[in-house]
């Protein structure tokens, strides 16, 4: 098992190991106030499916209920703004909406469906329980036990990406700066949006499977049995099939595969029998993440064709990356809607002297995630709050936020360096909700880029007063409340912004 390497680091370092033997036997105090912190949320799931979810969800509800890949009922049900473009005035779907196989052109990735298979199956047996004893609920996925059960599986999966992340950011840091880390990036980034209001997208699966991911190669680091390989390599497949993007993190096994060989033939530290051996751990672990994407690769080959085929555009902005406008644009640029990031990019830099390997591997996987979605035509993500991309790398931002909340306090001490830090995370938090209301009533386009002299003035202004009227519209009487958010959307579009939502 990898012994972490970390440098003299006064208090701070004695503490974060001393909390480590303190809390093993049981929940710490913090981790008791996240649980009741994600309880008191729970109100704010929001049991529905649009836009990029109608595709997502498509694929549990098809083969739940249809028992096979077909969406004609799925796109007919979507929301007012997703059939714009899609179905006609009689309801029927557009030619265009077919792929040559004859299916839906749903580009959207299988992978959410895995998840929340397991509790819509429970649902599923129980709508059908309940209606044979004299109910009357639609059996159909569309009815509410369906959709509540999805959105609250779907925060039920952000939290759990939260927690995992808050105890991998507990081995190296104090609980506390741990706690505020997740605590920030909870509430003060994009991932709230996707994992309450928005919940049939895949973000916050996103967030879940690349903690697991992270979490577990972290905890198997250095030396892995053949069952922990196979482990790994099923948990590598399931996080590509979730969001492919996320096939950036495979550079963390890689990079650590290159490490290992060349230390072994440079330095002659392995014999030729431990080489081998290494090999054929990493070609069961290839052949574990082959068989794990293979439901991507299957429902790429049914519906377009071709196990490789996406469905995706292909022109790529190659010879015109947006490196500056995926970070600083009103439209949708991350750290400019989400500058608590700022923090956690400075604080990954500052990982390197706790432990350097592993920093190393995380900010090459940033890059690369970064680079990935700077190339891609719709990198603002259209409809999206902030670049709603990157809450796959949830994980490597609160561990980012944490060692800089830690370094915080190598300089000060602790008590100055804890009264800043909870303050910032507070100041940022603050500015995000208040950013998602004006996002969510349409103070600001849900699409294309913002006026941040407005945004600014509505923080102060519009939000102060519409805040408490408008959360309250939201718990009680939801379904009007999001209706005429939906028809601001249709009007948007109506009215020439950039249509369609992928």
């Amino acid at each position: 098992m990898h012994m972490m390497q970390k440098t003299s680091a006064g208090s701070a370092g004695t503490s974060a190991t001393q909390g480590r033997e303190e809390h093993s036997s049981g929940l710490s105090k913090y981790e008791k106030l996240l649980i009741l912190l994600f309880a008191l949320s729970l109100p704010l799931i929001n049991p529905w499916v649009r836009g990029d979810g109608v595709g997502y969800y498509a694929y549990a509800r098809s083969l739940l209920i249809e028992r096979r890949l077909d969406f004609e009922k799925d796109w007919q049900h979507g929301n007012e703004s997703f059939v714009i473009g899609r179905v006609d005035s009689n309801g029927h779907l557009l030619a265009d909406q077919y792929t040559p196989t004859g299916h839906i052109a749903d580009i959207s990735a299988v992978g959410p469906s895995f998840l929340w298979a397991p509790f819509l199956v429970v649902t599923h047996l129980g709508v059908l329980l309940f209606d044979k004893l004299g109910g009357n609920v639609r059996a159909d996925g569309f009815s509410a036990p369906y959709l509540v059960t999805m959105a609250a599986a779907t925060a039920l999966y952000g939290f759990a990406g939260l927690w995992i992340s808050f105890r991998l950011a507990r081995e190296y840091f104090q609980e506390r700066w741990a706690f505020l880390a997740t605590l920030g990036i909870w509430w003060g980034s994009s991932l709230p949006v996707y994992m309450y209001f928005n919940p049939s997208w895949s973000h916050a699966h996103s967030a879940f499977i690349v903690a697991l991911f992270l979490w577990y190669w972290h905890r198997t680091r250095g030396e892995r049995t053949l069952p922990q390989w196979i482990l790994l390599g099923s948990v590598s497949g399931l996080m590509v099939d979730v969001y492919y993007p996320n096939g950036v993190l495979l550079l963390i096994p890689l990079l650590e595969a290159c490490a290992r060989y060349w230390n072994g033939w440079k330095l002659h530290t392995s014999t030729g029998t431990a080489m081998a051996k290494l090999f054929f751990e990493h070609v069961i672990y290839a052949a574990t993440f082959a068989v794990a994407l293979l439901p991507t690769l299957l429902s790429r080959r049914i519906i377009f064709g071709g196990f490789f085929r996406t469905g995706y555009p292909r022109d790529w902005h190659w010879s015109s990356p947006a490196f500056w406008s995926v970070l600083f644009s009103a439209d949708h640029g991350l750290l400019s809607w989400t500058p608590i990031l700022i923090l956690s990019l400075i604080g990954l830099a500052l990982f390197l002297r706790t432990d350097h390997l592993f920093a190393v591997y995380l900010i090459i996987v940033f890059l690369a995630f970064y680079s990935v979605i700077s190339f891609y035509p719709d990198w603002d993500g259209l409809s999206s709050f902030g670049n709603r991309f990157f809450v796959s790398l949830t994980p490597i931002f609160i561990l980012g936020l944490a060692a800089f909340f830690d370094s915080l306090a190598r300089i000060w001490q602790e008590r100055p360096a804890a009264i800043f830090a909870s303050s910032v995370t507070a100041a940022f938090i603050l500015w995000n909700l208040g950013l998602i209301l004006q996002w969510g009533m349409h103070l600001i386009p849900a699409r294309g880029p913002i006026s941040w002299r407005d945004a600014a003035y509505n923080q102060v202004s519009a939000v102060p007063r519409q805040a408490a009227q408008s959360v309250g519209h939201y718990l009680t009487g939801r379904k009007k409340f999001l209706d005429r958010i939906e028809q601001q959307d249709v009007n948007q579009i109506r009215s020439g912004q950039s249509g369609g939502t992928q």
